[in-house]
């Protein structure tokens, strides 16, 4: 994916940047935990006053507030835009898709039984926890890598007994 880059950006209350991104395409940005975990370096950020004075900067390249270097990449703000964005039953069959993986895997990946993840499948409520995971090995394909355990098709080989 190219760099995303930002066209204008407007503050709102809570912590919240309206992004118009070069593509044209709009975000509701929440940057609460971003700033609530940023310790001593962005606790300025918490100031309305402060927080007003948002504004594109770098041809579109970050977010910046008056101040002591107060900024925000475009590619760090574009990934959080996307974490906050809506995931729908369309979203985890395309991540399915994706994968080619059975639902046996992908229930097994997620840590989920069969029957929650077909009922996912089937357009029920989808835990946060499980949007997080999935969006997260779409980002990182090294968590498939890591955690993905292929199911084996047919029976399990019969064995003999251990001589005693």
């Amino acid at each position: 994916m190219d760099m995303p880059r930002i066209a204008q950006v407007a503050t709102a209350q809570n912590m919240i940047l309206n992004v118009k991104w070069s593509d044209g395409h709009v975000s509701a940005v929440n940057l609460i935990g971003w700033v609530s975990t940023g310790g001593a370096l962005l606790a300025a950020l918490t100031s309305p006053e402060l927080w007003a004075t948002a504004t594109v900067a770098d041809f579109g390249a970050t977010v910046e507030w008056a101040g002591d270097d107060l900024a925000i990449d475009a590619w760090h703000l574009y990934q959080i835009a996307e974490d906050q964005r809506e995931f729908t039953v369309g979203d985890l069959r395309h991540w399915q898709d994706e994968a080619g993986i059975s639902n046996n895997e992908a229930a097994d990946f997620l840590g989920v039984s069969l029957r929650t993840w077909k009922n996912y499948r089937a357009g029920a409520p989808i835990a946060t926890a499980v949007k997080m995971l999935l969006r997260a090995s779409q980002r990182d394909p090294l968590m498939m890598h890591a955690h993905y355990r292929p199911r084996r098709a047919g029976r399990p080989q019969h064995r003999e007994p251990a001589a005693r």
